[in-house]
């Protein structure tokens, strides 16, 4: 073999060479992109603002228990199966509820309990529901009740991320060492999901519903009120249902 043809073969050997070390160190950058895209990801959600957190309003409740508010031995009793996160839910919270609990629930007529319904818009329900829940072992489920409706902004939009919710609870005063224990041991998990199955065997299709019963001659009776209907329609079932039992 000359030198010349020796030459060539060493100079296809080389562009060869120098290709594949083109095509390992491509591959090397592209991976290193992706792995800082996906550290991006990652990282950011905990870097961004927070933003702006709406004050909640003052509302008076009596005989506050946990997720209850009222008299336990009231002849009436309303479960609220709700969604943080529901809009329809934020409208019953803001247009009826107060005076639900300004009228029958502060004489005595009804005892008042709020329950999630599950995951059922997603993921960020579940968290919101958990949340309100950790904050009543401090006694301050309403509170966080009142907030997370306050700061609703959206379906699954990012208003209740942990580190919004944490800011919640910061801002209603929790002590934030316990709270933060129990919200991040997913304490309240399996209550939240047994919510939303004591929700379906109850025959609750949508949020807000609401099961009002009530017992005639030893018989439960219940009706379900469905949607964020206004005080009148709440009145109107509270009343029959006071006929009913010769109230």
């Amino acid at each position: 073999m000359n030198t010349k043809e020796m030459s060539k073969r060493q100079m296809r050997r080389e562009q060869i060479r120098r290709k594949e070390m083109r095509s390992r160190l491509l591959g090397i950058g592209l991976i290193s992109v992706g792995a800082l895209f996906l550290a991006f990801l990652f990282i950011y959600p905990m870097l961004k603002p927070i933003g702006d957190i709406a004050d909640a309003p003052v509302i008076a409740r009596t005989n506050v228990d946990f997720n209850a508010v009222g008299d336990p031995d009231a002849p009436i009793k309303i479960e609220e199966y709700s969604d943080f996160q529901c809009p329809y839910c934020r409208i019953f919270f803001e247009n009826t509820e107060e005076q639900l609990l300004s009228t029958y629930i502060a004489d005595g007529t009804v005892y008042f309990v709020y329950r999630s319904f599950g995951s059922f818009i997603g993921a960020e329900s579940a968290a919101a529901a958990e949340a309100a829940y950790c904050a009543g072992d401090q006694g301050k489920f309403w509170e966080m009740h009142d907030i997370l409706f306050a700061n609703q902004t959206g379906e699954n939009v990012g208003a209740y991320t942990d580190r919004r919710i944490a800011a919640y609870a910061d801002r209603i005063g929790l002590d934030m060492d316990e709270f933060n224990s129990c919200f991040d041991s997913g304490k309240y998990a399996d209550l939240v999901e047994q919510d939303g199955k004591d929700g379906l065997l109850a025959g609750i299709q949508a949020t807000p519903s609401f099961v009002l019963s009530y017992t005639v001659n030893g018989e439960t009776k219940t009706r379900i009120i469905q949607g964020a209907q206004p005080f009148d329609a709440f009145q109107q079932e509270i009343e029959a249902a006071l006929a009913e039992m010769g109230q």
